[in-house]
């Protein structure tokens, strides 16, 4: 069984899971930019790793505009985001991304990543800023944890990344 990573990481934290599950199952691995839909021709188990902005993982549009194509192949996503895992918001991330349809196809996991402000592309610093102002305008008796923490994290990195946060992918993709 021939295995392909393939990732699209914007702050490193998905390159970062991407590199430890090559590393456990002896898989191929590729970043997103450098890659076409030919490459799946090659492999019996894909697995796609991006990051989550707004509940849409970033750049999972390669592997849904190619199901056909992998018809018959083990299709796995994993997404990861700075949040804690919880079921509703994992939820949420699988009906956004994916049709009843796709989702017969894939298998998805999340993993918690984190948020380095100093990463970011100028596009992205510019979101995040709305998004900090649009948090400080509440009072700070509103705001709820993950608001609060978000607010911290812009001053300093936080990275959540646990090799164990692969530990259910790797059995999956080895099944």
């Amino acid at each position: 069984m021939k295995t392909v990573v393939i990732y699209k990481s914007k702050s490193g934290f998905v390159k970062k899971y991407a590199e430890w599950i090559t590393q456990e199952i002896s898989a191929d691995i590729f970043d997103a930019a450098k890659v076409s839909s030919s490459i799946f021709d090659s492999y019996d188990t894909v697995i796609y790793g991006g990051g989550l902005y707004v509940s849409g993982i970033n750049g999972v549009k390669l592997i849904t505009n190619n199901l056909p194509k992998l018809a018959g192949k083990k299709v796995i996503v994993f997404a990861s985001g700075a949040t804690p895992p919880r079921e509703e918001d994992i939820k949420k991330v699988w009906d956004m991304n994916f049709t009843v349809e796709q989702q017969k196809q894939i298998r998805l996991f999340y993993m918690r990543g984190g948020f380095d402000y100093n990463r970011l592309t100028l596009v992205d610093k510019v979101l995040m800023n709305m998004l900090k102002w649009k948090i400080r305008l509440k009072r700070s008796s509103e705001r709820v944890a993950d608001e609060r923490g978000m607010l911290a994290a812009y001053d300093k990195p936080m990275d959540f990344t646990r090799k164990q946060n692969i530990e259910e992918l790797v059995a999956y993709a080895n099944s």
